[in-house]
């Protein structure tokens, strides 16, 4: 005989009272762990369920599936291979034939950027030798052989207790040891030069080019020993500006990485996190591919209204509503990247309540496809949000007009001028408050430069720029889209970055 159980308006079966008590108690712990699942912040997170949230902060989750989305496919890396000895012999005979055809005697220039790209030795990164209070240069001659054709010969002036040391570089040379001019610390290291073999038999002042990085006191023994001193001239720059295809594949390699980097990491991130924590976290999925770290400059909402932020940046919380503004650059190989990103982190995602959003949870938890929930999160602001939105298109439309006029026998100015005008027409010129780019290779920032008044430099096939419009309001925030482009010999850039940014979701 069934049993009954009294309820108001009459009875109902036990058995049926049991039933709906436990598919409510299913529908329930369904609705949690759907819960659990859905607002679980990102990616990668739920292979983290089985550690204790205790002992894993959110800044080691977040961290951790920025390193795992990025390491999924390094596709970036595989075409980059080191400089080749023959490929700096070629760059010193290149250098050779601009100052043979300049009239000089010799480039010099001391351990810097410079120094890497010629000899494979600099400073900071690198750090086999820093710039100190004695001299250490290195020469770059033309020397004619009876047929006419110009070579380099390399030449060093070197304190005498470092020379031993200057050998064990690896400079790259034609000669089988290295031609070094020494000199004692109670000696002048300038005249030395001045009366050794490289000059001695002259007959007239030699002439010196100077590398843009070479420091004045040393410009000014120089000239006190008798040599001419000039600066750089647009022959000599060239050899420098026109990037190799091993240079552009290293930096294709860095810039698309660093992009990368940033995409893997955005998917990750949930509010409450600091500018501070942001930027260490990208640092370490950037280490984690072996790049070494450059620069990071990661900015939430009127931070970024400054492009470089200010100095009391770091502290600043994430929220849904904050539009991040994330320029970096790192070191591979050498070469650096120099890049930006703005965009918003992912919207909460909506749990339904009803039997369709609870399937849909369930499928989740089981790792079956289904169709993401819309999300029913507002802005808090719904007039500045839109205005971010229609800031962020302007951007990237600027950035495309440059990215056309990129062509050979282009005036550096007609680039800036491109993407300004988009600006401009839009009525947010006034925030648009630095050049449109610059050069880049082993430095970040070379020549030529991409601004409105550079109408002398005409772009040439193989010059690798930077493609950087932004737009700043003060007190609200800031967009710059930042991307890298090789001039080519037809009408059509190349980029060098990896794909573009598709929207503020999609950086």
């Amino acid at each position: 005989m069934e049993k009954h159980l009294s309820v108001r308006g009459g009875s109902v079966p036990s058995n049926r009272i049991r039933s709906l008590l436990s598919r409510s108690a299913v529908l329930l712990v369904s609705t949690i762990l759907a819960g659990l699942f859905l607002f679980w912040p990102h990616v990668g997170f739920r292979e983290q369920l089985g550690t204790s949230a205790a002992t894993i902060s959110v800044v080691d989750k977040v961290q951790k599936c920025a390193i795992d989305n990025l390491h999924k496919d390094l596709y970036f890396l595989e075409p980059a291979k080191p400089i080749t000895t023959k490929e700096f012999i070629s760059r010193h005979d290149r250098l050779a034939q601009a100052l043979a055809a300049s009239d000089v005697e010799a480039f010099v220039f001391e351990p810097g950027y410079t120094f890497q790209y010629y000899g494979n030795t600099s400073q900071v990164d690198w750090e086999p030798w820093e710039p100190e209070e004695r001299p250490f240069l290195m020469l770059v001659m033309p020397e004619s052989s009876p047929d006419g054709t110009v070579t380099a010969k390399t030449a060093f002036l070197s304190p005498h207790f470092e020379e031993g040391r200057v050998r064990m570089l690896g400079i790259p040379s034609r000669d089988a040891e290295l031609d070094i001019v020494v000199w004692e610390e109670h000696w002048n290291p300038y005249t030395t030069l001045m009366e050794s073999h490289l000059f001695k038999d002259l007959g007239r002042p030699p002439k010196l080019m100077m590398d843009e990085e070479i420091r004045d006191y040393i410009v000014r023994g120089l000239d006190a020993a008798g040599f001419q001193t000039n600066g750089l001239n647009p022959a000599v720059e060239l050899v420098r500006q026109t990037k190799s295809p091993a240079e552009v594949e290293l930096i294709r390699a860095v810039n698309t990485g660093t992009v990368e980097a940033v995409r893997s990491m955005r998917p990750c991130l949930v509010p409450g996190l600091t500018e501070n924590e942001v930027t260490n976290i990208l640092n370490n999925a950037m280490l984690s591919v072996g790049f070494s770290l450059f620069f990071n400059i990661v900015l939430f909402e009127e931070h970024a209204a400054l492009p470089h932020g200010g100095f009391v940046t770091g502290n600043k919380k994430l929220t849904h509503d904050s539009m991040v503004l994330i320029d970096v650059g790192a070191h591979y190989l050498g070469y650096s990247s120099d890049i930006c990103r703005s965009f918003f982190i992912d919207p909460p995602r909506a749990i339904a309540c009803n039997g369709r959003g609870i399937r849909a949870a369930l499928r989740s938890i089981l790792g079956l496809r289904a169709q993401a929930q819309e999300s029913d999160w507002q802005p808090a602001n719904a007039t500045l949000h839109a205005e971010k939105l229609r800031v962020w298109d302007i951007v990237l439309e600027a950035q495309s007009a440059a990215a056309k006029a990129f062509r050979p026998n282009a005036t550096a100015a007609s680039i800036d001028i491109a993407a300004r005008k988009i600006i401009e027409d839009a009525g947010y010129g006034y925030g648009f408050t630095h050049r449109l780019g610059h050069g880049i290779g082993i430095k970040a920032h070379e020549s030529p430069y991409l601004n409105k008044w550079n109408t002398e430099v005409l772009l040439r096939p193989g010059m690798t720029f930077t493609d950087e419009p932004g737009i700043y309001l003060e007190n609200h925030f800031g967009v710059r889209h930042e991307d890298i482009f090789l001039v080519t010999e037809t009408d059509v850039a190349e980029l060098l970055s990896g794909p573009r940014a598709r929207g503020p979701y999609e950086p």
